[in-house]
């Protein structure tokens, strides 16, 4: 059949952009400001643990030069107890606390010395903290370590996210 030329259909789809680059769609994947890009990624509660996190993230982030991405996860409730059949359905509960953080922060004055944002989280707090650091390509994650019956129980946040964690882990006492 040389010589001849298959007509494309007028219904087909194109998948890809050929005139589009690799590093011009890798730009429009990320949706975060450039700013934060390679920053330190600080989980944030307002508990004694996550202020230290946050004052030894907020110097890391200072001597590097980089941007600060404060991470609040809100809560997450099970609408059902796992009975071995289905997994449980979890519900987000509105969580004002994000926002008295927000202000809190917004007023702190040891702050004032990096670029920061705070971003708010629904789910499981590791899987989430991984998932922003992942998203900023964070040179690294800060928590404060998790004390108490829960953490001893669930095992703690700390730990969890350093055996998963694809980035640095700091835990702070």
């Amino acid at each position: 059949m040389a010589g001849h030329e298959i007509p494309e259909p007028a219904d087909r789809k194109q998948v890809a952009d050929p005139t589009v680059t690799p590093e011009a769609a890798e730009s429009e994947r990320h949706g975060c400001d450039p700013a934060f890009q390679h920053g330190v990624v600080v989980g944030f509660d307002g508990s004694t643990s996550s202020e230290r996190a946050l004052a030894y993230a907020i110097g890391m982030a200072r001597r590097t030069g980089s941007g600060l991405i404060i991470v609040h996860v809100a809560n997450r409730l099970p609408t059902t107890v796992w009975a071995g059949c289905e997994p449980p359905v979890f519900v987000d509960v509105p969580d004002h606390r994000t926002e008295v953080l927000g202000l809190e922060l917004a007023c702190a004055d040891h702050l004032a010395e990096v670029p920061w944002v705070l971003v708010e989280r629904g789910g499981d707090i590791c899987h989430e903290l991984e998932e922003v650091g992942h998203e900023y390509e964070a040179d690294a994650i800060v928590v404060g370590s998790t004390h108490g019956l829960v953490g001893r129980i669930f095992g703690s946040v700390a730990g969890r996210l350093a055996r998963r964690a694809q980035r640095p882990v700091v835990v702070i006492p």
